[in-house]
């Protein structure tokens, strides 16, 4: 395994935080040492100290989105956490469909690696509003930090098994199986999700206007408490009132800090 010193550990972890709100406490050596050591052996980097200092040259951004593609993990599915999706079908939409007087309705996938939440959550809106839905506007915003994991959300082809967890029906409707067995989703779903690259701990949100629904699932695990809870009132900030935060069931929210209201396990709201 390729070998890291204590020190330049250390020195990576502080620059990964400071940067991207990811925690890695000292246990974590080895798991970078796995992770890192093939991608520096390759690129005939001796140590990590030479390679962090690579990554931070790099001003295109693709060195540090290649390091978090390698330090993090991306793994996700349709249907993932399915009661959350219930919900939102069930509770969510029929409240704003009440609420939303201009019919423009504001969702965001905070955290969409290769976009599965997304475009469940597009197929969700479009079976609901059927005929109806020409009159709203429903265009979900996507974003990650990783430039390849919105590569692959953006093409839109998912295996067999990825899909698998999704009603017979949405599959017949919305997807198409290609020639290699994949299937390839369809142009009316991919065109409802719009994609962008950001990071969660910058300090702004480039937003004109608030969110009605936030997705932000599986990525508050990677930061430490005090990041967490600084992105949570950013989040709080960005929603509009009556409007909903969905993070994982492995994650939660300290009931006593923030002003977003407990719903059920890992829905809140704003009241």
């Amino acid at each position: 395994m390729f070998a890291i010193k204590d020190q330049e550990f250390k020195q990576f972890a502080r620059y990964v935080r400071s940067h991207y709100g990811i925690h890695f406490k000292k246990e974590k050596k080895a798991l970078i040492a796995g992770r890192l050591g093939p991608l520096l052996v390759r690129m005939n980097f001796k140590n990590l100290s030479d390679y962090l200092e690579y990554v931070i040259a790099d001003k295109t951004g693709r060195a540090a989105s290649l390091m978090l593609d390698r330090i993090t993990t991306n793994h996700t599915y349709f249907m993932r956490e399915p009661a959350h999706f219930h919900y939102f079908q069930e509770q969510v939409l029929p409240y704003l469909e009440k609420k939303v007087t201009d019919k423009d309705l504001r969702i965001w996938s905070a955290a969409c690696a290769s976009g599965e939440e997304p475009y469940t959550l597009a197929m969700i809106i479009d079976d609901y509003f059927g005929p109806n839905k020409g009159d709203w506007d429903t265009k979900i915003l996507a974003t990650d930090i990783s430039l390849k994991a919105l590569s692959i959300a953006r093409a839109g082809i998912y295996s067999r098994d990825k899909i698998k967890a999704l009603p017979p029906h949405w599959i017949k409707r919305y997807f198409k199986k290609n020639e290699d067995g994949n299937y390839i989703l369809s142009k009316k779903i991919k065109e409802e999700v719009i994609y962008g690259r950001i990071n969660l701990v910058d300090c702004k949100f480039p937003f004109k206007k608030k969110m009605h629904v936030i997705f932000c699932r599986n990525v508050m695990i990677y930061f430490d408490i005090e990041t967490k809870e600084r992105l949570a009132e950013r989040l709080y900030e960005i929603t509009e009132p009556g409007g909903f935060l969905f993070i994982s069931h492995s994650e939660n929210l300290n009931r006593e800090k923030t002003r977003y209201s407990y719903i059920m396990p890992a829905v809140y709201r704003k009241e």
